[in-house]
């Protein structure tokens, strides 16, 4: 099957659905738009600039950038010359960044924002085979070694159109669109290599069920596009007329989401914790009439999970508290979202079942997929037939089928060529006949939906030889108003332990119904009675598990993981093994008395 080419397809999205506010951007207080056609000329300006600066079908361009509209102008017109996008992370560190664009041998670098180019001066001269600096947005005094991209694409017009159309008719499917760099928690990182068919399978294939609206539907880009999930939901959003409004940082995107009231977005799950945990803060906060509505209304929506979640009947009474419910509180928390959301994509990583059974209840609908950047990356959804808990099914054209071990393997368009430069890795997950081994542990069931349960080289092993898989546990541990963060340890040891970081907020709110105050969080964390209360949430969420998987010691941590202290990666997934790096004493600490188990806190 011909999937197309992206510079092909965004022609054709251009041509056939117009629209008026292709792009949204906020600036100076206000969102400003840019129409499709005004996007094609900034596009087509931008790639004649890479072709007279010697950029030719193959070199690698380097794409640096937080998510703003110069994103995708800039990516749209290097794969109109021919050439590879090389995205590297807006906030990426030196090491790593040098690392990328070194690796791939990056010709030329399209950098937005005087922050970034600073971060890319630094390392200039690591980098000899960078020829040239494309700054967007820059300070008012740009170095001499640069080139502004406004002023490329200031004169842009017709004849550079018609230009990028032929070029871009000349574009096969078959060649490579970019080089993706995998987050390298284990390791140098690897250079994924994805073609135009690759991606434009997936945007295919995932988005035909969508079928969203120009002149409708309002699509929110805030997951950073230099990792593939937000890429390539934007792909299907743009190549289908959606407007597309950007947000730089994840700090922002709650005001975004009043103003702009999209229809449509994506989030990995961090972002629905983030969520629910301001909401139960919030709640925590009420006094008085309006902490027992909020109090009940939160148990109603508990009741009516089953009814509004999984469709199962609920009686009259039941759905006449819900509504109630929702005119007086669910409907209030659907406005803080915006209000129109009716299609949010989860990835990235599991989402807790009774976080995203919450979110149903309450009418914000969340659908979890599967996909790793080597795969374009989408190979199951749940949209538009959502089974609770499930990562969905296999996209049409994609094979997914679980090995002895239960290791996921999928085959289809999507799957990548191999890493860049590195052949030995390739072969490690990539079989002859097509089948790439993802290193997620999971099963399809009776009705062929997808369940990952965890990654392969996350699976602890006991001392004792018992396999336990952390995630769903600490989803668990999420699900508590009082924790907002939890990490669980325990390979080749005795037993079970875990790292928990509570939510100040709520915490600080049930202890002041106790007269108990916290002059800051290294406080809160090192009380007593905060122990006793993490230590029954604890016991209450992990009563389900077997003997062997039950936490039998944690520390409680005074601050949350977070990108900037090295904890997460970009896409807010927790680093193991740089986390138990960071905290080994407190670990070591937690076994050093075997005798009885009891919790220990983190000073």
């Amino acid at each position: 099957m011909n999937y197309g080419t992206l510079p092909a397809r965004f022609l054709n999205a251009v041509d056939a659905l117009p629209n008026a506010r292709a792009q949204m951007v906020r600036r100076d207080g206000r969102w400003e738009t840019i129409s499709s056609q005004e996007f094609l000329r900034r596009v087509a300006g931008l790639s004649t600039a890479f072709v007279e600066l010697g950029v030719k079908p193959g070199d690698r361009v380097g794409l640096f950038s937080a998510n703003r509209p110069e994103w995708h102008t800039a990516d749209f017109a290097i794969h109109g010359a021919g050439a590879v996008t090389v995205p590297v992370y807006f906030n990426e560190s030196s090491d790593r960044m040098t690392y990328i664009l070194k690796h791939c041998a990056a010709k030329v670098v399209f950098v937005v924002g005087a922050a970034q180019l600073r971060k890319l001066l630094n390392v200039r001269q690591e980098l000899p085979e960078l020829e040239q600096i494309i700054l967007a947005d820059g300070d008012a005094e740009v170095p001499g070694e640069c080139l502004r991209y406004e002023t490329l694409i200031a004169g842009a017009s017709a004849p550079d159109i018609s230009s990028y159309r032929l070029r871009s008719s000349q574009v096969l499917p078959g060649q490579l669109a970019s080089i993706i760099y995998t987050s390298g928690t284990t390791g140098e990182p690897k250079g994924v290599m994805l073609t135009h068919a690759n991606f434009c399978s997936n945007v295919t294939d995932v988005g035909h069920d969508f079928q969203l609206h120009p002149a409708e539907d309002v699509a929110l880009s805030f997951l950073p596009l230099a990792h593939v999930y937000g890429r390539t939901m934007d792909y299907i959003y743009i190549f289908q007329g959606a407007a597309l409004a950007y947000v730089e940082s994840v700090d922002a995107v709650a005001q975004a989401l009043v103003e702009v009231r999209p229809t449509i977005t994506a989030a990995v799950p961090r972002f629905f914790e983030k969520i629910y945990a301001r909401l139960v803060e919030q709640g925590s906060k009420t006094t008085g009439m309006k902490k027992i509505l909020f109090d009940w209304a939160m148990s109603v929506a508990q009741r009516a999970t089953p009814w509004r979640a999984t469709g199962l009947p609920a009686g009259l009474a039941l759905q006449a508290q819900w509504k109630l419910a929702d005119k007086l509180v669910y409907k209030k928390i659907r406005l803080g979202t915006g209000g129109q959301l009716r299609i949010v994509s989860s990835g990235g990583a599991p989402l807790s079942k009774s976080l995203a059974e919450f979110f149903w209840t309450v009418g914000i609908p969340i659908y979890q997929g599967y996909g790793l950047t080597e795969t374009s990356p989408i190979v199951s959804s749940n949209y538009p037939v959502n089974r609770m808990g499930s990562s969905g099914k296999p996209i049409a054209n994609v094979l997914v089928r679980a090995a002895e071990d239960g290791e996921i393997l999928v085959k289809g368009p999507c799957v990548m060529q191999g890493y860049y430069k590195n052949p030995e890795a390739t072969r490690e997950v990539l079989s002859e006949d097509g089948w790439f081994r993802t290193g997620d542990i999971g099963y399809l069931d009776k009705d062929n939906y997808l369940f990952i349960t965890d990654r392969k080289k996350d699976l602890i092993k006991t001392a004792a030889g018992k396999f336990v898989a952390p995630q769903p546990i600490e989803n668990a541990l999420k699900t508590s108003p009082y924790i907002l963060n939890a990490m669980v340890v325990g390979d080749k040891r005795k037993f079970i332990v875990a790292l928990i970081v509570p939510n100040p907020a709520t915490v600080a709110a049930k202890a002041a119904d106790h007269e108990i105050k916290f002059a800051s969080n290294s406080e809160l964390a090192a009380h007593p009675w905060v122990q006793a209360l993490i230590s029954a949430e604890v016991k209450r969420l992990t009563i389900h598990l077997a003997q062997y998987e039950t936490i039998k010691r944690f520390a409680v941590l005074p601050e949350d993981f977070t990108f900037d202290n090295g904890s997460l990666t970009f896409t807010l997934k927790i680093k193991r093994r740089v986390v138990e790096q960071q905290y080994a004493d407190v670990i070591e600490s937690l076994y050093a008395d075997v005798a009885e188990p009891r919790p220990l806190l983190q000073e």
